[in-house]
Order: C-alpha cells, then sequence, then structure tokens
C-alpha cells in the first residue's frame, strides 16, 4: 500500500476511534471541568503518549500475540479496568466546592506532571488497544515498510488524538458551556466518577472473542 493511501486509511479510522466515546473522553471532560483548562490539555498530551506503547509493540508484531494470548490480554483487562476503577472512586468521593480557596486548592493538587501521567496511565492500559491496533496496522503494513514509514503512522496518530481531546478540552472551557458544568462540578465528577468505574468493571468481565 503506498504511504498517502495508508495515511488517508488511518486517518479516517482513527479520527472515529478517538471520537467515540471511552475512557480517555470521561477522564479528559472530568479533569478539565474539575480543574481547568491546563489539566485537561496536560492530561490529553498524557493520553496522546499513550498511544506511542500500543504503536511500538504493534510495529514489531506485538499486538498479534497480545491479542491472541487469552493469559497477557487477561492480565491487561486486570491492569486497566482496575485502573479505570481507581479513577472512578476518586471521582465518586467528590464533594462541593465551598469557596474559591477550595477549588484553588483542589487545582494545585493536580500538577502538568500528574496530569500527564494519567492520561498516559489511561491509554497504554487500555485493554482494547491491541485490538484495534493489530486490525489498523494489519491494513496498511506489510514486510518491506521503511521504519520511518511506521514512525510517521505512529505520530499522525498520535496528533490526530491530541487535537481531538484539545477540541473537547476547549469547548468544555467556554464560559457559557463551563459556567453550566461548574455549578454542579462535583455532581458531574460523580456522575463521570461511576461512568469510569462501569467502563473498568465492563473492561475486566467482558469476554474477550
Amino acid at each position: 500500500m503506498e504511504f498517502i493511501q495508508g495515511l488517508l486509511l488511518i486517518t479516517s479510522i482513527h479520527i472515529l476511534a478517538a471520537a467515540s466515546p471511552g475512557p480517555d473522553f470521561v477522564l479528559v471532560s472530568q479533569q478539565t471541568l474539575s480543574n481547568g483548562k491546563k489539566s485537561g490539555l496536560m492530561c490529553s498530551i498524557g493520553i496522546a503518549l499513550g498511544l506511542s506503547i500500543h504503536i511500538i509493540y504493534s510495529a514489531f508484531g506485538l499486538a498479534a500475540i497480545i491479542a491472541n494470548s487469552s493469559s497477557a490480554l487477561w492480565a491487561i483487562k486486570l491492569l486497566g479496568g482496575g485502573y479505570l476503577i481507581y479513577l472512578g472512586i476518586k471521582g465518586l468521593k467528590s464533594k462541593p466546592a465551598v469557596s474559591p480557596k477550595t477549588q484553588q486548592e483542589k487545582a494545585i493538587k493536580y500538577s502538568a506532571k500528574k496530569s500527564i501521567g494519567i492520561g498516559f496511565l489511561c491509554n497504554a492500559l487500555n485493554p482494547k488497544a491491541p485490538i484495534y491496533f493489530v486490525s489498523l496496522f494489519t491494513l496498511v503494513l506489510s514486510p518491506d515498510m521503511p521504519i520511518l514509514h511506521i514512525a510517521l503512522y505512529g505520530l499522525w496518530m498520535m496528533i490526530i488524538q491530541l487535537s481531538w481531546f484539545s477540541l473537547v478540552v476547549t469547548l468544555l472551557c467556554q464560559p457559557t458551556i463551563n459556567k453550566k458544568f461548574k455549578r454542579m462540578g462535583h455532581v458531574i465528577d460523580r456522575v463521570l466518577g461511576g461512568a469510569m468505574v462501569a467502563l473498568g468493571l465492563k473492561v475486566i468481565v467482558t469476554r474477550s472473542n
């Protein structure tokens, strides 16, 4: 497959994958609404960086091994599902902010490094990723494809991921939208936390095909 043709195929598929609701979307929304635009953007960067893990093992054929190994996939499901449940429980414990000072103290706890790390782990531990990436790369990779082309494909997917979630963060930070969400910030945290717990449980109990 020609490089440009493969790039167009990857673009169309990955845009749909990035925009589909899932743990990454819930996490970015929660971080943005709770801790502001910077936290949301840093979390988005972490998610994009998390893709690098999947891209690297996919390029070297490990995704096929993971996707076809019940024990390896089960271990990933436990790690990924457990991490989502952990994040969800933190959201469920959210309490109303009684003053601007309380909100400021809450925001301070989420440094740029921590927000990037949370996003990175959320994406890197996604147990559905091996199957998705091995399917996607099977469509475009060939034995004689240059490493440079593989690297460019991977970098482009990370850019798509970051661009999409940056857009989500920007929309959630619009004054009109943000003001409405802020009024019920702790409620939204709890709802998103519950969604994260549900996603985590679904990941763990869902049987792999």
